[in-house]
């Protein structure tokens, strides 16, 4: 059989078609062996694509963006600004320089109310997925934190790389336009980055070192350094064995205003590993059906399950009561057994750390003493605490512990890993304390801001969530806010005020703080500071935080509480109860419960300050009111607005005034 040419009709004899077909198959093979392999992305992001062109001229950090593909998704609307689109697109970051660069941190300036779903070679510093990247988020490596040279590697582009493939959300861009980011940039301390150039639906940049950029003076690290948050947990392996090891969870609150009540902490196992034993505290829930069903109980077929701490992917771990503490099998371990407090240095050094370890057992393929994976996604939250936001795991040096045998010695973890948590501004109707302004020369007190701690679980068919609270008689404070409706109806009568057919809605928060400005005089100037606790249970070593802007350098003393500056700038004020009056009871029923309102518990001070030295200081103006305040840690919601002085007032008689109301205000409070 002969093969025929279609182009001249000559036909092609058999040896020598195949000698052809034969030489264009090994000149297929020579091409590839002889391209240059930049590898592909994998799992753990390393590898990539073939780099731009651009690369070649960058002696630094290079970084890349790539807008891949968009999806409409549902539901379609017409509203172009409401339209949401799925999007994948990537990202890159090489080290094309002669120093290597640890704990590499590339932020992406997303900027079309995009939200990451998930993004792989990467964890974003700034929380969980989904993550909302508005207003732009910084990716870190994960697990390869940093980037090592071509000349330390060979250029094995594994090492000296990594690929970051995003999935997304995006909102609000019509088909014509593509969804850029702002920038991109290496956040890293010393790097310098000029604007990212753009063409089309990528973008570039590269990076390079502050030659003025001085390092911190200390010993160099093999790992990424240790970074500082308002909250920083460091996971370290104390022991490894084959199938299981024994971790060690320091929290340590470094925040001068942060605080923990209660805490739970939450992490997800991303191997199958589950929690044999723990120390120091416990899993909310403990079900053997959840280890047997799983590929654990296909393992570890002789291991008796019945006696496991817990088998979830995602456990919630709290800290032991003090009861706890001696107890030789689950307690026995410094900085445990608190109840799950953590205080502000500050406060009390000694209650600002919580410690507890627990015994993790491993699942095939990770059946050696060196395989050895953190946690992910970790969360922590208390009862009425700051709320924080926590990055991932990043390895770092292992920590050094003292010797146990007392000798002058130090240990060493095996492996360390550190997870830094930082606060966040609560978003509006999202706090969980609040806070209502009073002052001598205004018969009104401005209350709580409408919804101010959410109004999710009320019926907002029966009241107005987004109206402003109606001014009150400052007695009305003392009531809950379900008794208030008559004082507020006949004080708005009395004052001639309007009143809406639909009332506005409560505030929902547990505790209420209410400032009152007392007196105001030529070189000083009080305030009355009191805390109603609505919740049915108490707080002790509570704390309250004021920032009161230019007029924070004048505080001079509190009379019921002890008050501490907070420097540098000393403009902020923390007030803890002296001992005796540091804990805050919960509300009460009154004296007959069927004729007379609950009661809160409540703490109460006056506080002086001094005008001297502090120039253009008006009290009435708003300078006498806190710009933030804060409870166990937690930014309460402020009012909209301040009380206002009457053109009318007298200032002659404002002194013996203010001080008469701030004496019989103060005795109506105790007394209640």
């Amino acid at each position: 059989m002969r093969a025929i040419d279609v182009k001249t009709g000559m036909k092609i004899p058999w040896d020598v078609r195949y000698s052809l077909s034969l030489f264009i198959l090994l000149s297929s093979i020579l091409f590839v062996c002889n391209g240059q392999d930049y590898g592909t992305p994998g799992e753990d992001g390393g590898g990539g694509a073939e780099p731009p062109p651009e690369m070649a001229h960058c002696n630094g950090i290079f970084m890349s963006y790539n807008f891949g593909s968009r999806e409409r998704e549902y539901p379609h609307v017409k509203n172009v600004t409401a339209q949401s689109w799925a999007f994948k697109s990537t990202a890159m970051i090489v080290n094309a320089g002669r120093e290597e660069l640890k704990g590499w941190q590339m932020f992406i300036g997303f900027r079309h109310k995009e939200l990451i779903v998930s993004a792989t070679g990467a964890a974003p510093m700034d929380g969980d997925y989904p993550l909302d990247a508005s207003n732009g988020t910084t990716f870190v490596g994960s697990p390869n934190t940093d980037l090592k040279t071509s000349i330390e590697t060979a250029g094995d582009f594994t090492q000296i790389s990594a690929n970051i493939e995003i999935t997304g959300t995006l909102f609000g861009v019509s088909k014509a336009v593509t969804p850029m980011p702002r920038t991109i940039k290496l956040t890293n301390d010393g790097w310098e980055c000029p604007a990212a150039k753009r063409k089309g639906g990528s973008m570039h940049v590269c990076c390079k070192r502050n030659p003025k950029f001085k390092n911190k003076t200390g010993l160099k690290t093999k790992f990424a350094p240790r970074r500082y948050g308002d909250l920083n947990i460091v996971y370290d392996v104390l022991q490894s064995f084959d199938s299981n090891y024994l971790a060690q969870v320091t929290i340590d609150n470094d925040n001068p205003l942060g605080r923990l009540d209660r805490w739970n902490l939450t992490f997800e196992w991303m191997r199958g590993e589950f929690i044999n034993t723990m120390r120091g505290a416990y899993t909310h829930k403990k079900d053997p059906s959840e280890c047997l069903y799983s590929k654990a109980g296909q393992y570890y077929k002789d291991l008796d399950f019945s006696q496991v701490m817990n088998c979830q992917r995602k456990p919630a771990i709290s800290d032991l009561p003090p009861e706890k503490k001696e107890d030789n099998v689950t307690g026995k371990l410094p900085f445990c057994c608190k109840n799950g407090t953590l205080l502000p240095p500050i406060m009390d050094p000694s209650k600002s750390r919580s410690m507890f370890q627990l015994q993790v057992f491993k699942l095939p393929p990770d059946l050696n003493r060196t395989a050895l994976y953190p946690p992910q996604h970790w969360k922590i939250d208390g009862v009425l605490n700051p709320q924080y936001k926590c990055g991932p795991p990043v390895r770092v040096d292992p920590s050094q512990f003292p010797d146990p045998s007392g000798l002058l010695a130090v240990t060493y973890a095996i492996s360390s890993w550190q997870v830094v948590c930082n606060i966040t501004k609560p978003k509006a109707q999202a706090s969980r304390c609040c806070v209502s302004f009073s002052a001598f020369y205004n018969n009104s007190a401005v209350p709580c801001n409408t919804c101010a701690c959410g109004c999710n679980d009320i019926d907002t068919d029966t009241c107005n969530a987004n109206s402003n609270p109606l001014l009150l008689p400052p007695d009305a404070l003392l009531v809950p806010f379900d008794n208030r409706t008559l004082k507020a109806r006949a004080w708005a009568k009395q004052n001639h005020m309007p009143v809406p057919k639909k009332l506005p809605c409560p505030d929902n928060c547990g505790v209420s703080i209410n400032w009152h400005v007392s007196t105001d005089y030529k070189n000083g100037w009080t305030a009355r500071l009191t805390v109603f606790n609505w919740r049915d249970f108490a707080f002790e070593d509570w704390f309250v935080a004021i920032d009161m802007g230019k007029a924070g350098p004048g505080y001079e003393n509190v009379y019921s509480f002890n008050g501490t500056r907070v420097p540098p700038s000393n403009r902020t004020v923390i007030f803890q109860g002296l001992p005796g009056m540091n804990y805050l009871v919960g509300q009460v029923n009154g004296t007959n419960p069927l004729r007379d309102p609950p009661v809160p518990g409540k703490q109460q001070s006056v506080i002086s300050f001094t005008k001297k030295n502090i120039k253009g200081l008006n009290i009435p103006e708003g300078d006498g009111f806190p710009t933030k305040l804060f409870f166990n840690g937690e930014e309460c919601a402020l009012p909209k607005h301040f009380p206002k002085k009457s053109s009318g007032h007298r200032h002659g008689i404002s002194v013996l005034m203010s001080f008469v109301f701030a004496t019989i205000a103060a005795f109506a409070l105790m007394m209640d």
